[in-house]
């Protein structure tokens, strides 16, 4: 039977939290209920209690009770349910998450859905599903609810939210139940699972590179994730990698790094390009659309930037040329990041451009902040025994995508046969 984790603040909504119980148990579902409400045990109905929640997050329930600064409980309690979320994971108790909540409850919650791997279900009804959800959402596959009315008793809309909402986390564990039983996969993958995973970064101006590198591993027998490298995707990528679930990386597409230096609008973080090497999960790197810098319409780029090189690319995006001196830098940062992979990694240099827009001709062509980005990645490479390839094209020309995509195998296929 499909264990569905019930999770929420039962000082303030027992009886909502009661109907969603009985609902998920008439569905044919196990239910385990945590209680992350700081002001009333919840003890009747609770198979967690606050207090064991706030013992997870290395405190006592009595002394942020004392404390009277609901802030900081509720941060208390977000990682404690986060804590204990995963260890019902790890120990095969959870088939799915469930919460409900208005702008508080949500936030407990969203720690404890960002705990699980991508492909277990996670189910949030919230009062704030209807505005900014990256909180509630992250880089994970959580499944937002709106509540329509405040969770606040059941009356005729909120029964038929919540009963679906019920309806919903139950069919899910149940599939998920079922899958994870008959093929051993935590992500509950019904296809694909005999095949390598391998993810990639694309970009639109790295897309040809990127469209024949992936017709070469899947001729070759892998399954290919495509992430766009808009910010999210590549946090998307980066946790993916952290999971353990990536048999490779081939991250062509390395411009979010670019935003997060300058300023820009997608970044993905500091920690870009970090996870696959600290996993020790085979990578191949390139340079794909450094040369730019994104920002919304043009007259949203900062007054600080108005002598810069821009193209608008449509009208809700203006790119904008990153100079010697940043491309330097990022190559610096590159060359750091691998360095301190524990699994192998290969680095291709596009030495006629980085993108389609960086080509002879083009109008984001500059050799020399190109060469100024390659030089600091050889250097910071120096010694390491990463190998770094230079190539005699554009990212985009006919083979580069392949050319990588090969040595993407090699490594892959040496680390299974510990060639």
């Amino acid at each position: 039977m499909a264990t569905v984790v019930l999770l929420g603040t039962l000082d303030t909504k027992t009886e909502e939290y009661r109907w969603v119980h009985d609902r998920l148990r008439d569905a044919g579902c196990d239910v385990l209920l945590i209680n992350v409400g700081t002001f009333a045990h919840g003890a009747e109905l609770a198979d967690i209690g606050a207090d064991e929640v706030a013992r997870a997050a290395g405190t006592e329930l009595d002394r942020l009770r004392d404390a009277r600064d609901r802030g900081a409980a509720m941060d208390a309690m977000a990682t404690g349910a986060a804590v204990i979320v995963r260890r019902l994971f790890d120990e095969g108790r959870l088939d799915g998450l469930l919460a409900i909540g208005g702008s508080s409850g949500s936030s407990v919650a969203a720690r404890a859905l960002q705990a699980l791997p991508v492909g277990v279900p996670k189910l949030l009804v919230s009062t704030m599903a209807s505005g900014d959800v990256r909180p509630y959402v992250g880089d994970v596959d959580v499944t937002l609810m709106y509540s329509v009315v405040d969770i606040s008793g059941i009356n005729r809309l909120s029964r038929a939210v919540l009963g679906n909402a019920a309806a919903a986390a139950a069919g899910m564990a149940q599939r998920y139940a079922r899958v994870r039983t008959e093929t051993g996969t935590e992500t509950g993958a019904e296809t694909g699972g005999e095949r390598k995973l391998v993810a990639a970064t694309m970009f639109g101006l790295t897309t040809p590179a990127v469209d024949e590198a992936r017709d070469y591993l899947t001729s070759a027998g892998y399954e290919v994730l495509v992430f766009h490298a808009t910010g999210s995707g590549g946090r998307a990528m980066e946790a993916l990698a952290a999971s353990g679930m990536l048999d490779g990386v081939l991250d062509l597409t390395t411009t979010e790094l670019a935003d997060d230096l300058v300023g820009g609008v997608l970044t993905a973080g500091p920690d870009r390009l970090e996870a696959a090497g600290r996993a020790g999960i085979p990578q191949v790197v390139s340079v794909g659309a450094l040369d730019m810098v994104n920002f919304g319409p043009r007259d949203t780029v900062p007054e600080k930037f108005a002598d810069r090189k821009f193209l608008v690319h449509n009208p809700t995006v203006t790119l904008m040329r990153t100079t010697r001196e940043e491309m330097a830098e990022l190559g610096a940062r590159i060359g750091d990041k691998l360095s301190r992979a524990t699994g192998p990694v290969e680095v291709y240099l596009p030495l006629k451009g980085v993108s389609g827009i960086d080509v002879e001709g083009g109008p984001f062509d500059d050799p020399d902040a190109d060469a100024a980005c390659f030089a600091a990645l050889r250097d910071g490479l120096r010694d390491t025994g990463v190998p770094v390839h230079d190539v005699d094209a554009a990212i985009n020309d006919p083979g580069f995508g392949r050319t990588a995509a090969e040595a993407l195998h090699r490594l892959i296929r040496a680390r299974r046969t510990g060639e």
